[in-house]
């Protein structure tokens, strides 16, 4: 069996991520807990807390708990069962009451031969168990993604704040420099308008970029199911990339998606759970053969022979006993066991052309993840050499304007190919963290991006 899931083992969904949390906070109570722990989380502390806390992830265990129960249900058929039964009655004609009747019973069948219905039935309980684990296993998956996703958009807007902070003091700085030259009479006031103009801009950009930060925390205390009002603070990311994806063929990580993509497994197993319940309506039409015995007590005093005459027995027979074998089988019910074959034949087509679409859907989601990975590092790379060349121009024209070899609109230029050029490096470095996620989510294990990266983190 494949199952296999994700990052919990069941309880952890339900109790053991508190103990995880506890021993790496300080005995913080992630589950009962109003605001996130004091001090900086990192990516693996912030997942740890939110599969303790998230209501989606502990239903989806529920369920899968649920079909495992009703799996082990399954097995009831395989052995006797057994009924006891009592009673008590007084009969009552001619205006007379009777005597009391009691009397006790205790009877079992015990189910010997069927066909196979009960090893189908038995079959499909399991697999539709296996199919709820894999449903469980994915569902934790694109939680985590989510967290992922939101946990680099706030390094990312938390990357945009300093940067513009930055920007706002060179645009002062150059402020500053205009107002001295305009003092000496070095240049026009116009120069000193621009530099203020500018200087507005990177402040209003400012103060854009930090609501946008306050959004993004908004959204990760969301997904933890925090008050969007608290305080969370993050550890940064590695910026050296050496995940076991990236390195990989395509063919090799669709071949490992098809391998382990749960959502994929999960279509497998509803497959399997379809031809065994098929199975099991042809076999309901097939004779069932089953042991029977039944052991009764009869509690009454007198029996009457003949209670018009008076005459009675005096030596009632208490104990009774039988043992046999039976043999049912449907003839005729309107038709329905047909039409219940036919049906569940029908189902079964479906959830055969139901996994053929999920298989070609794993292999488009991985091969678009691997393009967009691929297109993520190119740009990374370019928009570093950008704002390399933007921040050395920036500081070439700015000495050039203080020497009077170039003008407040070369420097203002300089300066918003700068900005521009930060904002596209900070959005690269973050998007790229997002799409090596996707790509490992695309092929079914996104812990091996994570362990990548905590691993990263731990050497930076």
């Amino acid at each position: 069996m494949k199952l296999k899931i994700w990052l919990l083992a069941g309880t952890v969904a339900f109790g053991s991520a508190n103990a995880l949390a506890a021993e790496k906070k300080d005995d913080y109570d992630c589950a009962n807990a109003t605001n996130p722990p004091t001090g900086t989380l990192t990516l693996s502390d912030v997942i740890q807390i939110g599969l303790c806390r998230n209501p989606n992830t502990q239903s989806a265990y529920l369920t899968s708990e649920a079909a495992r129960l009703n799996k082990n249900a399954a097995y009831a058929p395989y052995l006797p069962s057994v009924n006891a039964s009592a009673s008590a009655a007084k009969s009552y004609q001619n205006k007379n009451w009777g005597d009391l009747q009691k009397g006790a019973s205790l009877s079992a069948n015990w189910l010997i031969f069927d066909f196979g219905k009960r090893f189908s039935d038995l079959s499909q309980m399991a697999a539709l168990w296996r199919a709820t684990g894999f449903d469980y296993d994915s569902t934790t998956q694109n939680y985590v993604y989510q967290l992922v996703a939101n946990y680099y958009s706030l390094l990312s807007a938390d990357a945009t704040v300093q940067a513009n902070t930055e920007l706002v003091a060179v645009a002062a700085g150059a402020r500053d420099v205009a107002a001295k030259k305009f003092s000496a009479g070095a240049v026009a006031k116009a120069d000193v308008l621009k530099a203020d103009t500018t200087l507005a801009s990177q402040q209003l950009t400012l103060q854009q970029s930090q609501g946008n930060r306050e959004i993004a925390k908004g959204q990760l205390l969301s997904a933890l199911s925090f008050p969007q009002a608290s305080e969370l603070n993050i550890a940064d990311m590695p910026t050296t990339f050496g995940g076991a994806a990236e390195n990989k063929a395509i063919g090799e990580l669709i071949d490992k998606a098809k391998q382990q993509r749960p959502d994929l497994l999960s279509a497998e197993e509803s497959t399997t759970a379809a031809w065994h319940k098929r199975n099991s309506a042809f076999l309901s039409n097939l004779p069932r053969i089953s042991a029977t015995g039944q052991l009764s007590y009869n509690l009454n005093d007198t029996i009457y022979s003949d209670p018009s005459l008076g005459i009675y027995s005096a030596t009632p027979d208490r104990l009774g006993a039988s043992v046999g074998v039976s043999v049912s089988m449907p003839i005729f019910a309107g038709f329905a066991n047909a039409y219940n074959v036919r049906a569940q034949q029908v189902n079964y087509d479906n959830a055969k052309e139901r996994e053929k679409a999920k298989n070609d859907s794993v292999a488009l989601d991985v091969w678009t993840a691997y393009q967009n990975y691929r297109t993520a590092v190119g740009v990374l790379k370019q928009t570093d050499v950008l704002l390399a060349s933007a921040a050395e121009s920036e500081k070439v024209t700015g000495g050039m304007y203080k020497v009077g070899r170039a003008t407040m609109l070369d420097w203002q230029t300089q300066q918003s190919q700068l900005a521009d050029a930060r904002r596209q490096n900070i959005a690269a470095k973050y998007d790229l963290y997002v799409k090596r996620a996707s790509l490992a989510l695309a092929v079914g294990d996104i812990q091996d991006e994570l362990n990548s990266g905590d691993s990263s983190n731990q050497s930076k």
